[in-house]
């Protein structure tokens, strides 16, 4: 049986986030974790997305999340895996890696 890919989202914009002086790009946080996760976990299925909070998002559900940054409920870059929030802000790969070990990744 082959196993589901797990989604993971990562919600920002082109410009820093002011809370996170220092901090990379939404963009840079979007490559870097694909990089590290395709590290830790070769050949484990997962879909990773870039959604830009300040461009127009089809999907409703990724549309009120995309809101609710742009409203300050939440640090960006914003990262879900399968769903549930994993970091915000300043992100940090433990969390990550926490969530996608529970969903049976399995490092190398």
């Amino acid at each position: 049986m082959e196993k589901k890919a797990i989604s993971i989202e990562i919600y920002g914009a082109d410009v820093v986030c002011a809370s996170c002086v220092n901090a990379p790009t939404s963009r840079d946080t979007y490559e870097w974790l694909q990089a590290a996760i395709d590290r830790k976990y070769p050949n484990q299925p997962y879909e990773i997305t870039y959604i830009d909070i300040e461009k127009p998002v089809d999907n409703e559900r990724q549309r009120e999340l995309a809101n609710r940054v742009l409203e300050e409920e939440f640090f960006f870059p914003l990262v879900l895996v399968a769903g549930e929030v994993v970091g915000e802000g300043y992100i940090q790969l433990q969390p990550v890696f926490v969530e996608l070990e529970k969903h049976g990744f399995v490092s190398k």
